[in-house]
Parts: structure tokens; sequence; C-alpha cells
């Protein structure tokens, strides 16, 4: 029933905003899924930009599912930004369909594939979470830049400047994480979470990672690997492991639980951003921010 409400309502939208996209003139309107994917337009448009995102602190953006007040907002948009890559689920047959009326750009679209992680589950699909590689992240900007440029050229060289300011800071906080982590004693640098979304992370900065969830939250997982990830647990003898704001704990305590039971003491070494920020107006509601707070938080639980 949800699904023909949400088709109902894509149709009446696409009826409503009728058959061409408009290059719009002043402050743009800007829709964008995830928060992380907002940061960039606000860094990049400034006071020239309102900016939204469907997605706020704590939701699991593989679960979630478009409202009608989405479509109203959707509507409403200059220019809609979304992650690609399969990371908004269902939500990508909407942004296809609404790209012959709107401008709906997929940020990574112009990433080269060989940057990009491949799903080992889904033959041919990607792993979704490059923001957790700084510099693939900061060249994502690049792709808001082009896209506020064709519908407001404009402010082309307002948008170029804060463009390049942007990525410098992106830059150097890329520098500063690889710093904090090398800090790790290598033996101790193993970050456990809820599910696979640090591989970038892990590759970037040299940090072995492991989830027992796969990229998607809505992958399955059995008992196997369960009692695969409680022994390479033990067996290393790590110490802590982190549980992700956007993911239920449910599934990490277990994991702590049949470590005790094998007789290893195994802590919650805190929470970390993953596919959320933290709350607006937050340190932690910014990109850099929610960066830093993660290794914050990595660096005082293993070191």
């Amino acid at each position: 029933m949800k699904k023909q409400l949400l088709i109902i309502g894509l149709s009446f939208l696409m009826f409503a905003c009728g058959s061409t996209k408009q290059k719009t003139k002043g402050k743009l309107t800007i829709v964008t899924t995830t928060g992380m994917i907002a940061d960039i337009a606000k860094n990049v448009g400034l006071d020239s930009v309102q900016v939204t995102a469907l997605m706020g602190p704590g939701v699991d953006p593989h679960l979630y599912k478009a409202t009608q007040g989405d479509l109203s907002r959707l509507q409403k948009a200059d220019i809609i930004f979304y992650n690609g890559l399969h990371l908004e689920g269902k939500m990508g047959e909407v942004f296809e369909k609404l790209e012959r009326i709107k401008t709906v750009v997929p940020i990574s679209r112009q990433l080269d594939s060989t940057v990009l992680l491949t799903d080992p589950i889904y033959a041919g699909a990607h792993d979704p979470h490059i923001w957790f590689d700084v510099s693939i992240w900061a060249s994502t900007v690049n792709q808001v830049l082009a896209t506020l440029i064709e519908t407001n050229p404009e402010n082309e060289a307002f948008y170029a400047k804060n463009a390049e300011d942007y990525i410098q800071s992106l830059n150097d906080l890329h520098g500063w994480v690889r710093e904090e982590i090398a800090t790790i004693p290598e033996s101790q640098r193993i970050l456990i979470t809820a599910h696979d979304a640090f591989n970038y992370f892990g590759r970037a900065y040299s940090i072995e990672v492991k989830g027992l969830q796969g990229i998607s939250t809505l992958s399955e997982f059995g008992l196997k690997d369960r009692v695969d990830l409680v022994n390479f647990i033990v067996d290393r003898k790590i110490k802590a492991v982190f549980v992700e704001t956007s993911v239920s704990e449910k599934n990490i305590n277990a994991i702590i639980e049949g470590c005790q039971q094998k007789g290893h003491n195994v802590v919650i070494g805190g929470k970390l951003y993953s596919d959320a920020m933290g709350a607006e107006g937050s340190a932690e509601g910014t990109y850099i921010g929610m960066v830093k707070a993660n290794v914050n938080t990595i660096v005082k639980a293993l070191k």
C-alpha cells in the first residue's frame, strides 16, 4: 500500500513539475538525501542556497523509505543531490524518473570506477560509503560545483572560490586523519563495527576493518558469521568494538557476550557516525566535525 501511495505521489509530482528542466535565478532550493551531501552543498553555495537533507541524524539510508513530505520537498527543489551507488535503496528508482524533469544528480557520477570498492555479495555493485575516504569525498565536491554553475552561471566565480576553500579544508582533514590513525599501534589497529561501512576508511588510513553485517544493513548474517567474528576478536585479543549511531546496538552486544563466554573481555569503544551525521548545529552535524569525532573515538579506544 505504501509503495502504491509513493507511485501515485511521484506521478503527481512529475505532472506538477511539467516536462522541462528550469534554470533558476536567485537563491537555489537544494534537497539532498544525506547530511554529508547537504554539507557539501552548503559549503559550496553558502548563503546563495537553501539546503534540506531528507535523512537526519540517526537515519539509516539503506532502510529509508520516502514519505509524502519528501515528495513535496522534491517537487519544490531546484536541484536534487543523492549519493548513488545504491546507497538510497529503492529511492534510486524515484530519482531516475525525476531526472527527466528536474536537475537530479548523483554526486558519485564523476568518480573513476578504479577508486571504488566492489560489493563482495552483489556482482557489479560498488560500496557506497565513499565519504569515509576524505580524499574521495573531496573529489565529489566538483560534481556539486558543476551542477550549481550549470543551474546558476551568474554565481560561477562565487561557487568556484567556495569549492576551492572547502576542498582545501578536506585535504587538510585527510592528512590529519592519517596522522591520528598512525598513532595507534599496528597490532591494535583493527576497527570492528555493526556493518561494513568503513572499508574505504580502512583502505585510506591503513586500519583493518570488519563488520558483522555486509555493506548494506539489509544484508543477512547467520550464526556462523557471529561465531567467526567472536573467534576473530578473541584470537586477536581486540579490546574494543564500536556501535553506530544509525544502527541498532543489539548485534554488537551479542558479539560482546560471545567474547565474554570465551573468557575475553571486550568493551564498546564508543559510538561512530556511519550513515548519518550528528545533530544539526553540533560539531558532529558537519562532515568535518563528524570525521574528527569518529577518529578521536577510534584512537582513544584502540591506542
